[in-house]
């Protein structure tokens, strides 16, 4: 499959989830709002999707897939499964015991992710009753994270990148069955939602590994050579990815020292931010890394560089116009999303002030993504762990300078600052190792596309302006309003990206119809 398919096929998953996400999203903001409850149940979500990221898609993942990759060019698949059973014995070992350390200690490990609700002893208990409930789904998405690697290292990509759907079908279901009061507390409802929800992703991922002759018994754990090689590579890749993840983490602890709801501002901003992030980086960062390892492992250095340097233009292609789009008309977008209910409009301009911040580092989020296979792929995890920590430095430096005078807004902005340097060093890195060098047609078509994001922003600015009234009217005005925003910066930017040659539309048919490069 070529890397632009592999691209549109787990973007076009993830977008499904994304919208679905929404839905989900836009029932727990007219139900929730942006209260105690809501505050304690994004807590913890996110404090086992802190672990999930940090342990499974970040460090396990960025040292399993070449390995696995390596392994399956050399020695073949069954010699790759058996590697993949080995690893899998241990990392469930390890989770299940960290799991229930983690349950036992959560009073304390609460003092340490949301200082600020200390203060409130209803609402810090019943964070801490929600918590426990939401983090056995860390073992499953563990597990999901492995075999979902080896999926993607075959080539096969939409099992995976579909797999996240089913917990927004999950949550989805339950907020309506809350709203028809078939349950009472909300909280504890969407609690365990959560956990059922890993249940349900982890039986899709085992059938799509049976279906592609892939699943595997647990053996006993032992730390056999493979096992010891991949715990190696992941030392210093777990470091750097616990830095990521440390950065969101401070943003919890930070926001839950601010008023009320900063916590709920910060969670429904990015999860805006998120669709074109996880539509976009997730699937640039998922396809890109087996195609230039195996890449690679053929001793081919300049077809991994194309790969790159053609993912990095698609990856800005798309990320340009939507950071400004969200900070043109990033307001609307909450109003129409979120607004009603228990989440009124002070909410909706304190969401949108966090959006139209984070929304500034949103390329940097992506081009991150799509740079860091070029070490991952080269078994360098050391390298990004320290820009990693730099980065976490400048972002709790920037946060608690910012935050003193924008409030929840600093911390986003403080985010969207580090993952600017981090982008850049990787970029200058990479160069000057002689391991990537940005062609004449990646300057071209990023220079193109900014100044064809441009105009389109200066139209949506003047468009929303008029329809002023509108925007701000009904709801159904309100949605008809932004359609029709949404749909005018859509075609204004296709049509000049493809006239002003920042995308030919025949290229990039040709892109998604390309033959494979190996399968």
């Amino acid at each position: 499959m070529s890397l632009f398919r592999s691209i549109a096929t787990v973007g076009s998953w993830t977008m499904g989830s994304r919208l679905l996400g929404f839905v989900r999203d836009i029932l727990m903001a007219s139900g929730l709002g942006t209260g105690m409850v809501a505050d304690a149940f994004f807590v913890a979500f996110k404090f086992p999707n802190f672990f999930r990221r940090l342990f499974a898609e970040g460090a396990f993942n960025a040292a399993f897939v070449p390995l696995f990759g390596e392994r399956l060019e050399k020695d073949g698949i069954t010699a790759a499964r058996t590697f993949a059973a080995e690893a899998a014995a241990v990392m469930v070992a390890a989770l299940l015991t960290f799991t229930l350390l983690a349950i036992i200690a959560m009073p304390i490990l609460m003092y340490l992710i949301a200082p600020g609700f200390a203060g409130h002893p209803e609402k810090f208990e019943l964070t801490i009753e929600l918590t426990r409930i939401t983090f056995p789904y860390l073992t499953f998405m563990a597990l999901i994270a492995l075999m979902g690697g080896m999926l993607n290292t075959m080539q096969k990509f939409a099992a995976t990148a579909a797999a996240p759907i089913l917990l927004n079908i999950v949550l989805i279901s339950a907020l309506v069955l809350l709203n028809l009061d078939v349950f009472d507390h909300p909280g504890f409802t969407l609690a365990w939602a959560v956990c059922a929800a890993g249940i349900g992703q982890f039986i899709w991922i085992v059938a799509a590994c049976a279906k592609g002759k892939l699943l595997f018994r647990l053996p006993r754990p032992r730390l056999t050579p493979g096992v010891k090689r991949l715990l190696t590579l992941m030392a210093p890749g777990l470091i750097g990815a616990g830095v990521v993840q440390i950065n969101l983490v401070v943003d919890v602890i930070l926001a839950s020292t601010l008023q009320e709801g900063s916590v709920s501002f910060l969670y429904f901003a990015d999860r805006v931010n998120q669709l074109p992030l996880g539509v976009i980086g997730v699937a640039v960062g998922v396809a890109l890394l087996p195609l230039m390892t195996r890449q690679l492992a053929e001793g081919d250095e300049a077809g991994a560089a194309e790969s790159q340097n053609r993912a990095i233009e698609f990856a800005l292609l798309l990320t340009v116009p939507a950071t400004l789009a969200l900070v043109t008309i990033g307001d609307p977008i909450v109003r129409v999303l979120f607004e009603r209910g228990a989440f009124d409009a002070a909410a909706t301009e304190n969401t949108a002030a966090a959006l139209s911040a984070f929304a500034v580092g949103l390329p940097a989020y992506v081009l991150i993504k799509a740079l860091t296979p070029g070490f991952f792929a080269r078994q360098d995890t050391v390298t990004p762990v320290k820009i990693a920590i730099a980065a976490m430095v400048v972002n709790v430096v920037l946060a608690l300078i910012l935050m003193q005078v924008l409030a929840h807004v600093g911390i986003a902005l403080a985010t969207a600052c580090s993952a600017w340097m981090n982008a850049i060093i990787l970029w200058v890195i990479l160069h000057r190792r002689g391991q990537f060098h940005a062609d004449a047609r990646l300057w071209n078509r990023g220079i193109r596309t900014i100044a064809v994001s441009l105009v389109m922003a200066g139209a949506l600015f003047y468009a929303a302006s008029m329809l002023g009234s509108y925007l701000t009217g009904t709801g159904l005005e309100r949605v008809a309003a932004l359609i029709l925003l949404v749909a005018l910066g859509l075609a204004l930017f296709a049509v000049l990206a493809h006239y002003c040659g920042a995308m030919k539309v025949s290229e990039l048919r040709t892109m998604l119809r390309r033959s494979p490069v190996r399968d």
